[in-house]
């Protein structure tokens, strides 16, 4: 890879990925020193020549240490469309979010650390809860996300501004106040915040995370506030990466970028990951398009130019409603070789599918693996688009993901 070559595993082992079961409890990092070696003192036995017993000293050869890794996996967009929040209500008035992740919620907690795409901001029922076009989520939703294990939450999108002011500082305040050790990127209320790099550090590892937007709608910053939302602009994201470059060594990039509904990359997402690359990214990890587009190295970069939504429930019908259904969790294993240097070394995506039913607890997302042809039968996603089958999910990842699904080591 361009400008560190040092940082990259030079060999890509497309074996099985190995989860740590460690969840996503940050580690200080330690001192690297071999196991300690002890001394064995084994007793001979008696020869016709020597009557008495000789101490022969063996020394055991020492085992090599395993080389630290850390496990990291993403989700796509988190779409709060009205009947998704409706699936959330409760008898009391407020929202219960829990089925919208219990069924990859072990999968999350066990991940070193774990990110989410927030597509919409959480600005709180105050502001009046929200679907498309202008979207806002009741604080609940956060609460499930905490719950659910992720460790960084994605805000730089296309709607960070729905709510405006209100909603940026509703919904940064929430994080403060209720869980201030997740990290909250792409947004910010202050100038200072909005120039600090986030590092995840583990083992001894340090890994860089940036999150940025190529929009908002047409919404313009609020006033007295340019540093609100993290854009995709060249010079900007060019000096982020190098001083990534000096206090980490991996960098992870998450662009909101792309065309929506477009089954594969752009040529703008192609330039960008380039540019990227060329500036110290190790891994690229998209959003957007709310479907799922190819998983492919750029040089010694690996990309993931869109992992689709996560949930959604849109109220749009006909033929290509139904890929939108279908998303990927991408899970890669970052580790440090023999030689100091810090890379991937597994990597693979694993496909999802948003399931829909009416009520409370209706809506919940599936492992592809888990879903049966039964359960696509009921999806609501079928009176939308009649295409929906779980055949249908199938062949879309692997047209689309292909050959990367079988690295999931599932």
């Amino acid at each position: 890879m361009q400008g560190k070559p040092a940082k990259r595993i030079s060999t890509l082992l497309l074996c099985t990925l190995l989860i740590s079961g460690c969840g996503a409890e940050r580690i200080q990092p330690e001192t690297e020193t071999s196991a300690p070696v002890r001394d064995c003192i084994v007793a001979s036995e008696p020869s016709a020549e020597h009557d008495d017993s000789e101490a022969v000293e063996i020394t055991p050869t020492p085992t090599a240490e395993p080389m630290p890794e850390i496990t990291l996996v993403m989700v796509g967009d988190v779409l709060l469309h009205t009947p998704l929040a409706k699936s959330g209500e409760t008898a009391d008035g407020g929202y219960d979010f829990t089925a919208l992740f219990a069924n990859v919620k072990k999968e999350i907690e066990e991940a070193d650390v774990a990110l989410v795409n927030q597509e919409v901001i959480i600005g709180g029922s105050e502001l009046g809860i929200s679907g498309y076009p202008a979207f806002n989520a009741p604080y609940e939703l956060g609460d499930a996300l905490a719950d659910t294990g992720f460790d960084v939450i994605l805000h730089a999108t296309n709607h960070a501004l729905d709510k405006g002011k209100r909603g940026l500082l509703n919904c940064l305040a929430f994080w403060e106040e209720n869980y201030p050790e997740k990290a909250v990127l792409g947004i910010h209320d202050s100038e200072e915040d909005s120039e600090a790099i986030y590092i995840y550090e583990q083992d001894g590892i340090r890994i860089a995370v940036l999150n940025y937007t190529y929009g908002t709608n047409g919404i313009p910053l609020p006033e007295g506030m340019p540093y609100g939302v993290d854009m995709l602009e060249e010079q900007r994201v060019i000096r982020d990466l190098q001083s990534a470059e000096e206090i980490a060594d991996f960098t992870v990039v998450c662009p909101h970028w792309g065309t929506e509904y477009t089954l594969s990359q752009t040529k703008s997402q192609e330039r960008w990951a380039k540019l990227f690359a060329e500036n110290g990214a190790d891994l690229i990890i998209g959003t957007h398009p709310h479907v799922i587009e190819p998983v492919e190295w750029v040089e010694n970069t690996l990309v993931y130019y869109s992992l689709g939504n996560f949930a959604n429930w849109t109220s749009g019908t006909g033929e290509g409603v139904a890929n939108r259904m279908v998303g990927g969790m991408a899970r890669v294993t970052i580790g440090r070789d023999e030689n100091g240097a810090v890379g991937i070394v597994d990597w693979g995506v694993e496909p999802l599918v948003c399931h829909l039913e009416q009520g409370f607890g209706g809506v919940t997302v599936y492992p592809l693996e888990e879903y049966t042809a039964e359960l696509a039968e009921k999806n609501e996603i079928v009176k939308q688009d009649g295409n929906f089958t779980l055949d249908y999910c199938l062949e879309l990842v692997a047209t689309v993901f292909g050959e990367a699904v079988r690295n999931t080591g599932k």
